[in-house]
């Protein structure tokens, strides 16, 4: 998303921030909802836009700072919140770890950097994904809906040198992994960034039982979600990526 982008494409109607969106805190059963923060108006009724244009989505609150989004969080309870790193009052990896203790909320973080400090403090955080600014308007909506469902999501240029990170300071797989055999080559599968439809063709089996095997190895890990999983995976040696 370029700043001609913002101008062009997004009208500047937008309700201002550190309130709820009248109208959008109870959306039709179905919808996912989702939390904006970001200190710049513009970036902030960009994406509103985006994503209030679509059907499948519905924008229950904006917030200019991080404190404003943690209050935020607490009273529309989104789906999915989209914090702002460097934010006023309270930046957006403590806002994400404070949203979390208390709701069952996945959070993207976006900003204008991508330094390798920023992507770790914000998977510590229990952050599902990491998003640059100039994202384009349909990949923020899909940003969305992969994150609500449960998938990683990281930009591919940060997700290369985290990986490449990871690989130079991996450390050998614990003993007594608790995962059998089958859920381990599903972990490796998950991290080398399959889909489980993806997962089940290679493995010929059903996408139910790929399902089935993620939701027990996440368990047995103590993981949040896939996001945390890939890491898991490098960061155990468990996979070995080529750099």
């Amino acid at each position: 998303m370029t700043a001609s982008d913002h101008h062009r494409t997004f009208p500047d109607t937008a309700p201002p921030g550190d309130r709820p969106d009248p109208g959008r805190a109870t959306p039709p059963h179905g919808r996912i909802r989702v939390l904006i923060a970001d200190d710049q108006p513009i970036v902030l009724r960009g994406f509103a836009a985006v994503l209030r244009a679509q059907p499948d989505l519905a924008v229950v609150g904006t917030a200019s700072d991080g404190a404003q989004a943690v209050r935020l969080a607490r009273e529309t309870h989104p789906d999915v919140a989209l914090l702002d790193i460097r934010m006023p009052e309270m930046d957006g990896i403590e806002a994400a770890r404070r949203i979390l203790e208390t709701e069952a909320t996945r959070v993207i973080m976006i900003t204008t950097f991508d330094l390798d400090d920023y992507v770790y403090d914000a998977l510590s955080a229990g952050a599902s994904g990491f998003l640059l600014k100039d994202v384009r308007a349909n990949d923020l909506a899909e940003a969305v809906r992969t994150v609500a469902r449960g998938d990683a999501l990281l930009a591919p240029k940060i997700t290369r040198r985290l990986v490449a990170e990871f690989a130079r300071q991996r450390r050998p797989v614990p003993a007594g992994s608790p995962l059998t055999p089958r859920e381990a080559e599903v972990l490796r599968l998950i991290a080398r960034g399959l889909s489980n439809a993806e997962i089940a063709a290679d493995l010929v089996v059903t996408e139910h039982t790929v399902k089935t095997h993620v939701a027990r190895l996440l368990a047995k890990l103590g993981l949040r979600d896939r996001t945390q999983a890939v890491i898991h995976a490098y960061e155990t040696g468990l996979i070995v990526p080529h750099t």
